[in-house]
């Protein structure tokens, strides 16, 4: 005989050694990616009779050449998205680990091209392609392929075959042991209905059936547990009822059943053992042997669940009249005892799947969409708004809400979530595909407890874009309304102090030459201009912004210019403003202008308070307030009449007035000042002080 393996032990080293030194053997480059412009600048940059180019747009096209080892390099464009990336090449790893790698990227940031490395990528390369570069990179990766792959050994050739003496027939079988085996195979059969109770138990007692010869058998269950929502009378906890029988009519059982109050099962859940029909317990109970004769049983056996009971099994004789022995009812019973924590389990499984049920109800009815991603990016739920957000927004044909659909944005946010196991404070998302779109987005990752990592991140996008369009025409509306509100209050009190000026205008070329005329005209005229020259200073108090940083005004001289230019507004009748300065002088920072003209307003309310014979008291004292730093609190007490509760209660409110003049924005104007200042004012209610009292508090300068 003649053997050929020398010859093929040379064929296979000349085919390594070919490989080594590259020879002309052509090299397949797969190039995975969404575009082909990298395949084909890759291409452009190797040499045709060394190198083989092949595109696939994802992994799952790539898949077949990998699996038959019909690559030698995959070079992956990693440009579509950094998450994505990432979870391309892992998932690339794990199903083709000997598979060299190389990834190309516009951009290098250190975290992405660290995660590379350390998913086992060979290179990471920058885009655009360099020729030099890549055919340097490659003749590296395929000489560490060589290196690596195992080397061919020559077989020595076969031993020659020997002669040999008849096999040994096989001891004979045990012939328990292969009843035993075969008993273990058919109650194999009961774990197939391992999610049915009734199904579990018919195929038990058609188990007892053929390996007992049980004539008749049947087993009665309490009912489940009550499922979420729903309630159970105490007759309905009490009644036992049929889930499985042989040898017994169906319509007999439709219509029987037993009671853990009284009879069987009231025995059964009392004593907790078996109870034969001959037995004095049960020829003292007429409802016992009554069930039993109907049944045609002849003894009972309770179904445990090793706490409690779950039911109860009936059985007759064997098919031959015997009775069945106290060996065979304890069987049973243990038998029974092992199946009882089995419908235990199921019916915890129904309830499971009930409030799952449930749950993913509630989650389909959210106006919110609701997406629970895995560690794995494999989305565990997506409810009905998820699916009608983002699978149109991602053009997804596909039944199955994919990782893919989300977008690119959320998408990362929900890697790094899993990958760190911070939680993401709520933000908001503008979708670059529809605009105007407005979305509040929030992550919440969910912990194992025996887990440092999230197992899964729940996601949750509120459309907020009709909402954000409601309050935008309510703020457009509210903004008219106050335009049309303050034009017809101006247009008012500018036509109040025009009035005098223009019946004087009609009379001043008949009466002029009159001295009584000549000095109502200049009164008029200067009521008129002072009362306009204040709606004007209002409206640049309510224009104007808040200042950034302000001088330091000393507090005696800004209430001295105050109340000089609230007694210039209010004429030159008999006004008299008493001012308490500090023992020592303290300052304030802010715009001036604006702290007098707002202090002014006040003044003025106050010394408009009483016509007659008005009087206003300032005092002024320094509060500390903690870690807020000092404060001075500025006290302004007329003699007037006081607010009543109605005025109380409006005083925030704008062109709110109590007199037939002015606009009524002497606090609103006077609050808004204080408030950009950092400070508050306020309206105390006292009833035992007479007059109207205003508080306002500004912040020191501490330096």
């Amino acid at each position: 005989m003649v053997f050929s393996w020398p010859h093929q032990a040379c064929g296979a080293s000349q085919s390594v050694l070919a490989a080594k030194g590259g020879g002309n053997i052509m090299k397949t480059l797969l190039v995975v990616g969404q575009l082909p412009s990298l395949a084909q600048a890759i291409e452009a940059a190797l040499d045709a009779t060394r190198y083989r180019v092949v595109h696939r747009t994802d992994l799952a096209e790539a898949a077949p050449l990998l699996s038959h080892g019909l690559a030698e390099v995959c070079v992956v464009d990693a440009d579509v998205a950094e998450v994505q990336g990432l979870w391309q090449i892992e998932k690339l790893r794990q199903q083709f680990p000997r598979v060299a790698v190389i990834v190309y990227c516009s951009q290098q940031p250190w975290a992405f091209e660290e995660e590379a490395y350390l998913n086992g990528v060979s290179h990471v390369l920058v885009k655009p392609v360099r020729a030099r570069l890549l055919n340097a990179v490659l003749e590296r990766v395929l000489e560490e392929n060589v290196s690596a792959a195992p080397r061919a050994v020559s077989t020595p050739p076969p031993p020659r075959p020997q002669p040999t003496t008849p096999p040994t027939p096989p001891p004979a079988p045990d012939t328990v042991q292969v009843r035993a085996w075969q008993l273990l195979r058919d109650f194999s059969a009961v774990l197939t209905h391992s999610l049915c109770a009734e199904a579990l138990m018919r195929q038990f007692l058609q188990f007892l059936r053929e390996n007992l010869s049980i004539n008749r058998a049947a087993v009665f269950l309490r009912a489940p547990p009550a499922m979420f929502g729903q309630t159970m009378a105490a007759a309905e906890r009490e009644a036992l009822r049929s889930a499985g029988a042989v040898g017994l009519p169906g319509g007999l059982l439709d219509h029987f059943q037993l009671s853990l109050a009284s009879g069987t099962g009231g025995f059964i859940a009392r004593t907790g053992r078996i109870l034969r029909k001959e037995s004095p317990e049960a020829q003292q109970d007429p409802e016992v042997l009554k069930e039993m004769e109907v049944l045609g049983v002849q003894v009972a056996v309770p179904v445990m669940d090793r706490d409690s009971l779950i039911g109860v099994a009936v059985f007759d004789g064997h098919l031959t009249g015997e009775a069945l022995s106290n060996d065979e009812l304890e069987l049973i019973y243990h038998l029974l005892g092992e199946l009882g924590l089995t419908i235990r389990n199921i019916w915890l499984h129904e309830q499971l799947a009930a409030n799952h049920s449930i749950v993913s109800e509630i989650l389909q009815q959210l106006n919110s969409a609701c997406v629970v991603v895995a560690r794995d990016l494999t989305v565990l739920q997506a409810n009905k708004k998820a699916r009608t957000l983002f699978q149109r927004t991602s053009g997804s044909r596909s039944s199955d809400f994919e990782f893919s659909d989300l977008p690119q944005m959320l998408g990362s946010k929900v890697f790094l979530a899993l990958k760190t196991g911070s939680g993401v404070a709520p933000f908001r998302y503008h979708p670059p595909e529809r605009p105007g779109a407005v979305y509040s987005v929030s992550l919440t990752p969910f912990y194992k407890e025996d887990q440092s990592q999230p197992s899964a991140v729940l996601l949750l996008v509120d459309d907020l874009t009709e909402s954000e369009q409601v309050q935008r025409l309510e703020r457009e509306n509210e903004r008219l309304r106050l335009l049309r509100e303050i034009s017809a209050r101006l247009s008012h009190e500018i036509g109040n102090a025009l009035v005098p000026i223009s019946i004087h205008q009609q009379l001043l070329g008949e009466k002029y030459d009159q001295p009584e005329f000549r000095g109502s005209l200049d009164q008029a005229l200067s009521d008129g201009v002072r009362r306009i020259i204040r709606l004007v200073a209002q409206m640049k108090l309510m224009a104007r912004e808040r200042p950034e940083q302000g001088e330091s005004i000393p507090l005696e001289a800004l209430l001295n210019e105050a109340g000089q230019q609230a007694q210039q507004h209010c004429g030159t009748r008999t006004r008299k403003i008493h001012f308490e300065p500090l023992a020592k002088p303290v300052f304030v920072q802010g715009d001036r202008s604006a702290l007098r003209d707002a202090l002014s307003e006040v003044l003025i309310n106050a010394l408009q308070a009483n016509p007659q014979n008005p009087e206003v008291w300032i005092r002024t004292r320094l509060e500390s307030a903690g870690t807020e730093g000092p404060w001075v609190n500025i006290e302004v007490r007329d003699n007037g009449s006081g607010f009543s509760p109605e005025a109380l209660a409006k005083l925030n409110e704008p062109f709110f007035t109590t007199r037939t003049t002015g606009l009524g924005l002497g606090l609103t104007v006077c609050r808004r000042v204080i408030e950009g200042h950092r400070g508050r004012l306020e309206v105390p209610v006292e009833t035992d002080s007479p007059g109207g009292c205003v508080r306002i508090k500004l912040p020191l300068m501490t330096n």
